[in-house]
């Protein structure tokens, strides 16, 4: 089976958009179906990320800088073996202050918390997820140049709202507004349903949570993962609980944009998993139970939402033929996830914030990584050109 039907001329659009060659993407369409019953072809790229075409910071012919000094940023949870580790045990660099200082020196400029616990022996304690610890944070920040961008972190569990949340919900934006965030939000999907019943409970949830942290200055996002970028059940014979096991096509998270208020919500775009995504969900079973091909476009679906995307994860990732996923994670830089193409095409670079991420760069057996790896990720970043036409 084709991956895509191309008779329409949707993929040669599709294809001109992504600027690859028709045989680069036929190959990798069929590639994408094959992954349907079995994993992708080793060394070819799953899904639509295609070669990336790196410049160098000195290579002024390749246009533009894609990425601005500014906005060069890292999520603090690819170095948590460093802030978690113990100063008076390790010569390394230890802690919240410690780790900014060398991400300062690597050339960061802009950092995303994914909670504010460290070491119990670095400065400040074990928890600056207070009013105070976040004036103390704020004074590092400040020290090497850092600015925070955003953190994962507390999204009331109840709904309606508990007074008790909604307290804590406050103090997480009184904390962000210390450490002079613009953005405000969670590591996690609004739901996990494949149901637009749940998706319009999330909704009225966010458009009220929003609404607060407005209040406060604060732009509040929801970060995805894969599964939020699968197809809605909206239709078609329903099962025994009396639910719809068939799609209209529309994606979950697409469902949400419409759903949410964009002068109170806001989204944070984890590319990779937005690829994992392309490689996984390409098919559905239409209301009229024929099975139908979707690409998943993550760029496009930024394009023409971009001010509701302040936020990107970037992170990288090589082809996988064993995990389901179509990707396995790396480096920033040393994947096939084509990142000149994706912020070419959604543009804007003044106004999103690219966050470097690795989950995989904390290592058991070589403390040093996660740094050496932020750096590595750091100089793909600054490197990144827009291509000359």
């Amino acid at each position: 089976m084709t991956a895509f039907n191309d008779e329409s001329g949707t993929g040669d659009a599709l294809r001109r958009a992504l600027g690859v060659n028709r045989r680069r993407f036929l190959s990798t369409c069929t590639a994408v179906a094959a992954g349907a019953i079995a994993a992708p072809v080793v060394g070819a790229s799953p899904a639509l990320a295609q070669d990336r075409g790196r410049g160098h910071d000195h290579d002024h012919g390749r246009g533009h800088v894609l990425v601005p000094p500014g906005k060069r940023g890292i999520i603090l949870y690819t170095v948590r073996d460093a802030t978690a580790r113990d100063p008076l045990a390790s010569d390394l660099p230890s802690g919240f202050r410690e780790v900014f200082k060398q991400l300062a020196r690597h050339g960061y400029r802009q950092v995303e918390f994914a909670g504010y616990g460290q070491h119990a022996n670095a400065p400040g304690g074990a928890n600056l997820g207070t009013v105070a610890g976040a004036k103390l944070l704020r004074s590092w920040l400040d020290d090497y140049g850092l600015r925070a961008q955003g953190n994962h972190g507390f999204i009331p569990p109840s709904w309606p709202l508990t007074s008790a949340d909604v307290d804590t919900f406050k103090l997480n934006l009184e904390i962000a507004n210390i450490l002079g965030m613009d953005h405000m939000g969670t590591g996690g999907d609004p739901t996990g349903s494949a149901y637009p019943a749940d998706w319009d409970v999330a909704a009225d949830k966010w458009n009220a949570l929003g609404r607060i942290a407005r209040r406060e200055g604060i732009k509040l996002y929801t970060h995805n993962h894969d599964s939020a970028y699968g197809f809605l059940l909206d239709g078609g014979p329903l099962d025994a609980q009396g639910r719809p096991t068939r799609s209209s096509g529309i994606r979950k998270l697409e469902y949400f944009l419409k759903a949410t208020d964009p002068k109170l919500v806001w989204l944070e775009m984890d590319i990779f998993w937005a690829h994992v995504a392309q490689y996984k969900f390409h098919t559905y079973t239409a209301h009229d139970g024929s099975t139908r091909e979707k690409v998943f476009d993550p760029a496009g679906l930024v394009a023409r939402n971009n001010k509701r995307y302040p936020l990107f994860h970037a992170k990288d990732g090589v082809v996988s033929t064993t995990n389901g996923m179509g990707y396995d994670m790396v480096p920033f830089g040393t994947g096939v996830i084509d990142y000149t193409t994706f912020f070419s095409r959604v543009g804007e670079r003044n106004y999103h914030n690219p966050m470097v991420e690795d989950d995989n760069s904390p290592s058991a057996t070589d403390p040093a990584q996660s740094l050496r790896e932020a750096k590595i990720s750091y100089d793909n970043l600054a490197a990144l050109r827009a291509r000359r036409r």
